[in-house]
């Protein structure tokens, strides 16, 4: 059977389709009605037990929505609108199909925000301008599979998928503009496809199920902020090309070494807690660091920290540093220091009273903030 060109007008499968042609139709419901074996890969299988790693729940986990009652007419919510419209805010309202928005009218849209609602198919980006489209952001909706209609979106700067049900990153390596990534809570458990975004700044991958850092991230040099905290790492790697990298995040994972950060000479913050990092070390080269976050890890003494000059925060609760000697020695003569946090350590637990006395005595003037207290005006 051969598909006619002729625009279609009227109702399809309960969903208003206006002014697209046959082709565009079916290429749209081909996309939302997966292949049998794209469902086994991205969504359609059983439910897997989430493996408890005995790491804290990421920050800004979802609530579930008990009542998740579709409003009537979705077509409603965005009338109010003009066609020039560049921005469009339509947060927490239950939608669930985008088709009925009539995207298609808004010639000059920029930036669409559906965060929280019941989106489950992105097959209708296809209606978005791809000539002006910057922004756009789905989180915290019930999405499991990447369109491969988003990849014609090729000025998308800012793209938002947390909080989904994603498995696998595909379909997005032709926005070659896009500088900010967010795939938070989801269900990722690789780093791929995403060697052809070399504008790349932000990459969010926080909450997934990643257990390697794969050599992909070795092609995107211009990464400046990395986001692994809640995954299953456990070692550092192939991070060595990533010499513009300003912050590293990778809390709550299986990490026992500190180790491939070497080439990371622009790194300022770096966020290590709830590991089961023994020892700091192999930091020499990270002379820019400010802040160093290594809470909950089973550190039992202080050392290669005296070199980092520009040190202004030092966050070190729940370990088993016991020796106020050594805080002198390594943090001492700092003179950036303004804050520290050693709560949870042998060196509070055994003598609480006088532990904040002591250690305004062992650190330097720039102190001013114990345990997230003030220590002076």
């Amino acid at each position: 059977m051969t598909l006619s060109t002729k625009p279609l007008t009227g109702t399809e499968n309960g969903n208003h389709v206006a002014d697209l042609s046959v082709t565009e139709t079916a290429q749209k419901l081909q996309d939302s009605n997966l292949s049998e074996t794209d469902e086994d890969i991205d969504g359609a299988e059983e439910e897997e037990e989430e493996e408890d790693n005995g790491a804290v729940e990421y920050p800004g986990t979802v609530i579930p929505d008990t009542h998740p009652e579709q409003i009537a007419s979705d077509f409603d919510l965005a009338r109010e609108y003009p066609d020039d419209t560049e921005y469009i805010d339509l947060i927490h309202l239950k939608i669930k199909s985008l088709e009925d928005l009539n995207l298609a009218r808004f010639t000059k849209l920029e930036a669409l925000c559906l965060r929280q609602n019941l989106i489950e198919s992105m097959a209708s980006v296809l209606d978005l301008p791809s000539e002006t489209m910057e922004d756009l952001d789905l989180y915290d909706n019930r999405i499991n599979h990447i369109s491969s209609l988003v990849n014609q979106l090729v000025k998308l700067k800012n793209l938002d998928l947390s909080f989904n049900k994603i498995k696998n990153i595909k379909n997005i390596d032709k926005l070659v503009e896009l500088e900010n990534l967010y795939f938070v809570q989801n269900k990722i458990a690789e780093i791929k496809n995403l060697s052809t975004l070399k504008k790349l700044k932000n990459l969010e991958l926080g909450g997934n199920r990643i257990a390697e850092i794969l050599p992909e991230m070795l092609q995107l040099p211009s990464i400046t902020q990395l986001w692994l905290g809640k995954n299953k790492i456990s070692r550092l790697q192939n991070l060595d090309n990533l010499t513009n990298l300003r912050v590293l995040s990778i809390q709550s994972n299986r990490l026992t070494k500190l180790e491939g950060l070497e080439k990371l000479v622009n790194l300022e913050e770096l966020y290590l807690s709830h590991n089961g990092i023994e020892k700091i070390e192999n930091l020499e080269h990270n002379t820019k660091l400010t802040v160093l976050d290594v809470t909950s890890n089973r550190l039992t003494n202080l050392s290669g920290l005296s070199h980092l000059k520009a040190l202004t925060d030092f966050w070190c609760s729940y370990n088993q540093i016991s020796s106020f000697t050594e805080i002198t020695e390594q943090l001492g003569l700092l003179p950036e220091l303004d804050t520290v946090y050693f709560e949870g350590n042998p060196v509070q637990l055994t003598n609480p009273t006088a532990y904040r006395r002591k250690l305004r005595l062992c650190l330097g003037d720039s102190l001013s903030k114990i345990d997230a207290t003030y220590v002076r005006a």
